[in-house]
């Protein structure tokens, strides 16, 4: 179902309105260091007991529940988690300090809506003189599964939909900086399911995530696949571990670049650059993360992008910018922590600067050398290097994006020019002529995902894609009537 701007305007409106309510503490069920007993609602104090339980309502929900069983459950849990839609986004802003409120309602109505269910599971037949053959997916039995602070909730909804929809049960070893929204978010959904008539434990969690458990995953047994959305040292981890992975960059993996050539339609271009870099502060994997323009368009882009809100650095504001943003050890930056996700504004108030009006996006034209540039920050500040040429501005988009395959976007009318890009980038998600929410489903067509395979090659996930296939094969003949 597709959200309307009418409809996320409405819940903006109703959220902002209760701010000054009481806080998510008090909301959370009960989410403490005492909020339930041992196993209550799928929270357990040790790994290992929420991996046997997990295992046993996985046989339970294979062999005694039919499809029809798995749509309504699925359905359940659609509807409450809208009801819980402006909790979950206001806990997830409180807890991690990252990223902007009104957009986790957004990204939380997406992966509720537009998550798919069984309807993706599809048989393959075939019927001939020697027999009939169905291939059908079948699940994997209990999946762990590893999520970000980055989007804690929201991929938490969208794993549980698409792996209980293929069959699965699942057991979640969360960021510990997003534990308390996402046992309350486990409780709700785990409420969902058994109110329903489904059975208990089919997601299930330890209380206080840590290394240890996701160490015991990776070697129980039980489990028979890991999937981690998180940062590709934790991806490489899981796929070190000898444990079949799907490895998902949804979390500062990407390094998304921008192309914009000379034959683009700058208006547009600076209008979804804008929503899309600083949609929820940046947090998300797929989003904009630098531009390359060419030369003879490259002002005009600047000025749209100032005229639809972004603030242009200069150069002492940006160096000033740097310094906070990035920490350089030995020649190398890296991200300093503290200040991902967090507002424009904010950056700007740190080095002294105070704007009359609240910037979603900074902005600052650099080399392509800069720190902004090399090094994926999460953060609402966009580098836009100027190019010589369309062909210079592929080669270091290329260079830029360093082969993680995860995400790129292009501003062009040039058929041959988004081809040609799009062939040498090798993304997992293209967008032309749109902001990269849109290739998830944000504004666009297709289906949501918070769990993007690109490394492993799975793609933006689904249920079919947490399934193995199975052949079966009526052989002689049999059935065929023609």
């Amino acid at each position: 179902m597709e959200i309307s701007e009418k409809e996320v305007e409405a819940i903006v409106r109703s959220v902002l309105s209760g701010l000054g309510q009481k806080s998510f503490q008090a909301e959370a069920l009960h989410v403490k260091d005492k909020m339930c007993s041992d196993g209550e609602d799928g929270i357990f104090e040790l790994v290992e007991d929420a991996i046997e339980a997990a295992s046993k309502a996985q046989k339970e929900w294979v062999h005694r529940y039919k499809l029809k069983d798995r749509k309504r459950i699925i359905e359940a849990i659609r509807v409450t988690s809208r009801a819980h839609a402006e909790s979950l986004a206001r806990m997830v802003h409180e807890e991690t300090g990252m990223g902007r409120y009104e957009d986790k309602i957004t990204k939380h109505m997406a992966v509720i809506d537009k998550t798919p269910g069984v309807e993706c599971l599809v048989t393959d037949a075939i019927s001939g003189d020697e027999g009939l053959m169905i291939e059908e997916p079948a699940p994997f039995g209990v999946i762990g599964a590893i999520t970000p602070s980055t989007n804690p909730t929201e991929t938490m909804i969208n794993n549980t939909i698409s792996m209980i929809a293929g069959g699965n049960a699942v057991v979640f070893n969360v960021h510990p900086g997003a534990k308390k929204c996402c046992a309350y978010c486990l409780q709700i959904l785990h409420r969902a399911i058994v109110e329903n008539g489904g059975p208990k434990n089919l997601i299930t969690m330890q209380r206080e995530p840590d290394m240890d458990a996701v160490h015991k995953l990776t070697s129980s047994p039980h489990i028979r696949l890991m999937v981690g959305t998180g940062g590709m040292g934790m991806v490489h981890a899981l796929l070190c571990s000898g444990k079949r992975t799907i490895g998902a960059g949804g979390a500062g993996a990407g390094n998304p670049p921008v192309v914009v050539d000379d034959t683009a339609d700058l208006s547009l271009a600076a209008r979804e650059l804008y929503r899309g870099a600083s949609f929820d502060n940046n947090l998300l994997c797929l989003a904009e993360k630098e531009v390359f323009v060419m030369d003879n368009v490259a002002e005009e882009l600047v000025d749209r992008l100032v005229g639809e809100g972004a603030y242009l650095l200069d150069d002492l504001q940006l160096k000033k910018i740097t310094e906070l943003a990035m920490v350089n050890k030995d020649g190398k930056y890296e991200v300093n922590k503290k200040w991902v996700g967090k507002d424009a504004g904010k950056f700007l108030e740190a080095i002294g600067i105070q704007e009359h009006r609240e910037p979603r996006l900074l902005i600052c034209v650099t080399d392509r050398s800069h720190p902004f540039v090399k090094v994926e920050q999460l953060m609402p500040v966009l580098p836009i290097v100027r190019c010589g040429s369309f062909e210079k501005c592929v080669e270091w988009a290329v260079d830029t994006e360093a082969g993680n395959r995860h995400t790129a976007s292009i501003f062009s009318k040039n058929v041959e020019h988004m081809t040609l890009f799009g062939k040498e980038i090798e993304t997992t998600i293209y967008t032309k002529n749109g902001a990269t929410l849109k290739g998830i489903g944000i504004g666009g067509e297709g289906h949501t995902t918070m769990t993007i395979a690109g490394p492993t090659g799975e793609g933006l996930t689904c249920a079919r894609s947490f399934t193995r296939r199975r052949r079966c094969m009526l052989a002689e003949g049999g059935l065929r009537i023609i």
